[in-house]
């Protein structure tokens, strides 16, 4: 340790929360701590770094948080700190407070403030925190797990309802313009049409006729899954029951897919997330983004990892179209 330059470390949550970000902000603070660092957790984000609201954690802090959702740390939105006087406020605010490396964990608009820092002398790593999955360099980012549960628990429960009713339901689930819990829920659930904005024609009257094409083969219900880059679901349901005359519903599922205890997959992943951030550090790295590819843990240049696009796995796609209208063959 003597020989390392890195003798303090921060860590934040920004944009949207997930659950699973508790456990890698345990895991940060707990592996530092481990390694003869100090950690300082920043409240609120980048809104908070710019604000100074820097509080020194110990173990004790973490404890008891690995099974709560949310973050401790609190997360916020902050426009001052996507101007380049924001940033470089940040930076010197890091310096100000001794911290050598940051730990930011967030999803692509949180590495975007990352990779200034680091432009700025900051050793900074990014850990994908996103229900959305929407992280192109990493298949897994902490909340999707738990997220798309908590979605097919409750799409399950609507299409008990939609069927005692003999309904249409469409059910809105969240992921801005990405369609990955979208998709996943349309297999997990056994939907008979699945809308994401990656694939999606707007072609409104093939789904009308597959509606009334599944109720003439005697089909109870239908259950179709919007993804929120299309949304407008109480419009659509309106249209759908005018041109069809079946009864239809929307159910927007909102932020209660971002709340709720992490799976054991959040929570694991999470943590070995967080402790490989810690890592990096130690080992002199910046300005790098962890991930998860063919079962390991890597990490890739934020430069690198910005850049890269993703979009949904074709395969996966056309499964899931076939397994939705199998009612047609």
């Amino acid at each position: 340790m003597a020989e390392n330059k890195i003798k303090t470390i921060g860590v934040l949550t920004s944009g949207g929360d997930a659950p699973g970000m508790n456990a890698a902000i345990r895991a940060v603070v707990r592996r530092g701590l481990s390694n003869g660092l100090k950690v300082k957790g920043i409240q609120k984000g980048y809104n908070g770094l710019l604000s100074e609201e820097i509080i020194d954690m110990s173990a004790r802090d973490v404890s008891d948080t690995i099974e709560r959702g949310g973050t401790i740390l609190y997360t916020a939105r902050c426009a001052e700190f996507r101007t380049p006087e924001g940033q470089q406020r940040g930076a010197e605010i890091c310096r100000k407070h001794g911290i050598d490396g940051l730990v930011v964990i967030g999803g692509d608009g949180s590495f975007a403030g990352a990779q200034k820092l680091a432009n700025l002398g900051i050793n900074t790593i990014g850990i994908p925190g996103t229900i959305d999955l929407d992280i192109a360099c990493t298949e897994y980012t902490i909340g999707f797990d738990t997220a798309v549960n908590t979605a097919m628990e409750a799409i399950d429960k609507v299409r008990d309802t939609s069927t005692s009713h003999e309904r249409c339901s469409i059910i809105e689930v969240m992921g801005r313009g990405a369609g990955w819990l979208a998709l996943w829920c349309g297999i997990a659930n056994g939907a008979e049409d699945v809308l994401i904005p990656e694939k999606y024609d707007y072609d409104e009257q093939k789904l009308i006729n597959n509606i009334i094409e599944s109720r003439k083969m005697g089909k109870k219900h239908h259950i179709i899954i919007n993804a929120e880059g299309i949304g407008h679901s109480q419009a659509m349901a309106m249209r759908i029951e005018a041109a069809t005359g079946i009864e239809t519903r929307a159910t927007i599922l909102g932020h209660m897919q971002r709340g709720g205890s992490p799976t054991c997959k959040d929570r694991v992943y999470a943590s070995m997330m967080g402790a490989m951030a810690v890592d990096l550090l130690l080992e002199g790295k910046k300005s790098r983004v962890v991930g998860y590819r063919h079962g390991d843990f890597v990490d890739f240049d934020i430069n690198e990892a910005l850049a890269m696009e993703k979009s949904v796995t074709p395969y996966m796609w056309e499964v899931c179209e076939s397994l939705s209208h199998n009612y047609k063959k």
